[in-house]
């Protein structure tokens, strides 16, 4: 292990990961002027980000649709070093009862949806008088903030199944910052975002990672997981696996949902090929056993192809060995999620980060903001003969 006496000499850097915030990491260290290896479970990088050419030709997100948005300007900056970003603004659409609408909701969906031809501001009271009573911004719930911000008829219609299938869990148990994700519009703005940057990689994450990690300071190692008891081996690791993992499961597993994704392929000269005409169809009716459907070469609209590629979206609660998708830390008991927390503040010489290491909810720019601050952190300690803390963000919520 590292000492105080090797104060600006070059380190030794594990790092369990070779998604975003682990390639971040690595690439910073590494400009720094220090030696970094990095594992990864799978054959690739890029973790869930994952992009591959399919044998039609079609760029697929591998694990799902993963859109770059952010309103960080060093974040947008940083990613576009290691790879061209085209402009694309995405865009989605939500089934309901056989109809189709867009969504985030705005004003074309409340007008569609009630059969009405509301301006604005009549679209504002409209709504206003439909939401039930008390202020949205201190409803406890997913479900109290839904029904105080658009109504019952709409939060049935639009979040209450599509939710319940996302999360495995009732709506009316689910903290309300996750509805507070999507906004609700009373203009004809039919972007799911609105941050100012916005973009996708011409040639797929996957090349954008490959190209962070392509530094003669940084060691590779793929298909190889990274065991807790390597962490001797180097003078410092950030981990970003999955944090129960590091400490082998002893207080139980933490919650998480996965997702079963279901590939189909159909030729260009047949009529139902992109039925749906767009990059993603929510499909918000309970008794459809899927929540969304990606049609893949909508994210690449500079190119074409001969055939249609789709992904279909089961999620189902995680078992062990499978995909750990999204956190669920409201259905985890919270002294589980504590004791681990605790645990990894108590672990000399690791740092825990991104989306699995701190067991939190993070977009992609969120993981590399914070992987940049991160490396920030841990180059500035390293100088002085010290280290970064377990935990450089809060990872209290």
């Amino acid at each position: 292990m590292w000492h105080r006496d090797a104060v600006g000499r070059p380190l030794r850097i594990g790092v369990a990961g070779a998604g975003f915030s682990g390639a971040v990491v690595a690439r910073q260290l590494a400009d720094a002027g220090h030696t970094v290896v990095v594992h990864d479970p799978r054959d690739h990088v890029a973790g869930n980000c994952h992009t591959a050419r399919h044998e039609t030709g079609v760029l697929v997100h591998v694990y799902g649709p993963h859109l770059f948005h952010t309103t960080s300007s060093r974040v947008w900056t940083y990613v576009q070093r290691f790879g061209r970003f085209r402009p694309y603004t995405h865009r989605v659409s939500a089934t309901v009862h056989g109809s189709v609408y867009a969504m985030p909701i705005n004003l074309g969906t409340i007008n569609q949806f009630f059969g009405t031809e509301l301006t604005a501001d009549e679209a504002r009271d409209f709504i206003a008088d439909r939401a039930e009573p008390g202020d949205p911004a201190t409803a406890v719930t997913f479900e109290e903030r839904a029904l105080r911000t658009v109504g019952r008829e709409l939060y049935e219609a639009f979040f209450a199944g599509y939710t319940f299938k996302q999360w495995g869990i009732a709506p009316s148990e689910l903290p309300a910052s996750v509805f507070s994700r999507l906004p609700v519009r009373f203009d004809h703005d039919d972007r799911y975002f609105g941050h100012p940057y916005q973009g996708l990689p011409e040639r797929g994450y996957t090349a954008v990672v490959e190209a962070m990690l392509d530094h003669p300071g940084i060691e590779l190692r793929l298909a190889t997981p990274m065991a807790p008891e390597q962490v001797a081996e180097f003078d410092h690791t950030f981990w970003t696996g999955p944090l129960d993992a590091f400490f082998a499961y002893r207080d139980g597993y933490l919650t998480y949902r996965t997702l079963d994704l279901v590939l189909a392929v159909a030729d260009a000269t047949d009529a139902d090929d992109d039925r749906q005409a767009c990059a993603v169809m929510n499909h918000c009716d309970v008794d459809v056993p899927y929540t969304r459907v990606t049609a893949h070469a909508h994210f690449a609209p500079w190119e074409r192809h001969e055939a249609a590629v789709q992904t279909t979206e089961f999620p189902r609660a995680h078992r062990p060995g499978d995909i750990e998708y999204y956190p669920v830390r409201l259905a985890d008991p919270a002294a589980r999620t504590a004791a681990y927390l605790d645990a990894a503040r108590s672990v000399t010489g690791v740092t825990f980060l991104g989306r699995l290491g701190t067991y939190r909810y993070l977009d992609m720019d969120v993981s590399i903001a914070e992987a940049l601050h991160t490396a920030d952190v841990a180059i500035d300690a390293f100088a002085t003969g010290g280290a970064p803390p377990a935990f450089v963000v809060d990872v209290s919520h």
